[in-house]
Order: structure tokens, then C-alpha cells, then sequence
């Protein structure tokens, strides 16, 4: 990503790693876990990660994230479509 220096992306980069930890560690504590939850957070962790390797570039890592990033769209669609059926 241009204008984004390698310190910032490492940042970034961080933050992203920071969010699929706490979400994996969530799916191991929370008693009744919450998938939408789960899965933004997976998306947004991934996608900070993406942004940081546009800097720091290395394309299996690169194609890691997107894979979960898909990963974490389906659930977070089948999360949605669950809330919308009727009970």
C-alpha cells in the first residue's frame, strides 16, 4: 500500500494478528459463542494482515489471508442467514 511505511504496516500487521488470536480465543473460553463475532473478527484480523503485506510482501502468507478472509465471509453470511429464520 503506498505512503504506508514498513513500521506502520508492521503495525498494522499487529493489529490483524492481535484480532485472530482473540477471536480463536474466544471460540476455546466463550461458553455459547457467537459465530458473527467469531468470523468479523477473523475478516478484519486477516484483512489488516493483508494491508500489511502489500508492504511487507510474502505470497504464501498473502494467500493464506485471503483464503481466510473468504473463510470468514461465508460465516459470516451463514451467521447472517441464521438470524433471519424465523425461530
Amino acid at each position: 500500500m503506498p505512503g504506508i511505511s514498513s513500521f506502520e504496516a508492521d503495525l498494522i500487521g499487529f493489529a490483524g494478528s492481535f484480532l485472530i488470536v482473540a477471536a480463536f480465543a474466544y471460540s476455546n473460553l466463550s461458553k455459547s459463542m457467537n459465530l458473527l463475532v467469531f468470523n468479523v473478527a477473523n475478516f478484519f484480523g486477516a484483512a489488516l494482515l493483508a494491508i500489511s503485506l502489500t508492504v511487507n510482501y510474502n505470497l504464501p502468507t498473502m494467500v493464506l489471508e485471503i483464503v481466510w478472509m473468504g473463510i470468514a465471509l461465508f460465516g459470516i453470511a451463514k451467521a447472517l442467514r441464521a438470524r433471519a429464520k424465523p425461530q
